[in-house]
């Protein structure tokens, strides 16, 4: 069986006439006749009754025919199939990234690549920067948004580029403020107010840029930071600020998150973050050319 003998069978179920058929296909009847009879031998049945008078398909050829229809479709549609994957206007991107991210420049990221490419399936996976990078180095992602390290050495397979820069900022238990444990003077906390208060962070092991960004501010003002509890993910650190437990440097974006019990302030000579695109140099994937290519 081949895809000739199905276009023939499909032409003359169509048709239910072996000339106009053959005519159709430009061919002439007999070629078709036998085509058709082979294809029956292969099936072990038959497709069509023939009489003098008329052709008619039988019970399982008319169960059968939606079925080759289907695959010819399929099998047309092939070749611009392979156009859009190859244009990487179909397919999927996975893209990784950092919690960070995701009250930054991961929600317009997004946005703008799914509205150039809206055929492409986004695939979204949350991780530090220290599960990223491996991955990443492995094929296991197309892309990830991550803190580098302060130097930037990441591992030579991989390429970066900078995408954001920000500041930190204090969230600190708004009861704080409210009973008079902190003073905020036109939004601004002085760091001398903040130095030496519990801290909550995330663990050195996996954010060691964006922990040793934090520890170096407080050690600038004198006072080594004390940090009394660790978490790995923004929502979290911002949850058990709000309960009290302690204040947080954040990226400025995440007074887009909203939390009840939690004020934010800003801080005197504030330590920059900054979050960047990372992926493997060699990785020929389309979908992550559009990205690329969307990034400028």
């Amino acid at each position: 069986m081949d895809t000739r003998q199905l276009r023939h069978f499909a032409a003359v179920a169509d048709t239910l006439h072996f000339g106009r058929a053959a005519e159709h296909l430009h061919i002439t009847q007999p070629p078709l006749s036998q085509s058709i009879m082979a294809l029956e031998r292969t099936l072990g049945a038959p497709l069509f009754v023939r009489t003098r008078r008329s052709v008619r398909l039988t019970p399982f050829g008319e169960q059968w025919l939606p079925e080759v229809r289907a695959a010819l479709a399929a099998l047309d549609a092939l070749p611009e199939s392979a156009r859009r994957l190859r244009d990487g206007l179909s397919g999927h991107l996975s893209l990784s990234f950092v919690s960070t991210a995701d009250y930054s420049i991961l929600p317009d990221l997004v946005r703008r690549y799914a509205e150039a490419f809206p055929e492409v399936e986004i695939r979204l996976v949350e991780a530090t920067s220290d599960v990223q990078v491996p991955a990443l180095v492995a094929g296991e992602r197309h892309a990830g948004i991550i803190i580098p390290p302060h130097d930037r050495a990441l591992p030579s397979s991989l390429a970066y580029r900078r995408l954001v820069s920000e500041p930190l900022v204090a969230a600190v238990p708004a009861a704080w403020i409210e009973d008079g444990r902190l003073s905020v003077a036109g939004g601004v906390i002085a760091p001398e107010a903040i130095a030496g208060g519990p801290l909550i962070l995330f663990p050195r092991a996996v954010a060691p840029a964006f922990h040793d960004l934090v520890t170096g501010y407080f050690a600038a003002q004198g006072r080594p930071a004390r940090i009394v509890q660790e978490a790995i993910q923004m929502q979290t650190i911002i949850s058990l600020v709000s309960a009290g437990l302690g204040l947080a440097l954040v990226p400025a974006s995440l007074r887009n998150l909203a939390r009840a019990g939690v004020a934010y302030a800003e801080i005197r000579d504030p330590p920059t973050l900054e979050t960047g695109l990372a992926w493997r140099r060699d990785d020929e994937t389309p979908t992550l050319k559009g990205l690329l290519r969307l990034l400028g």
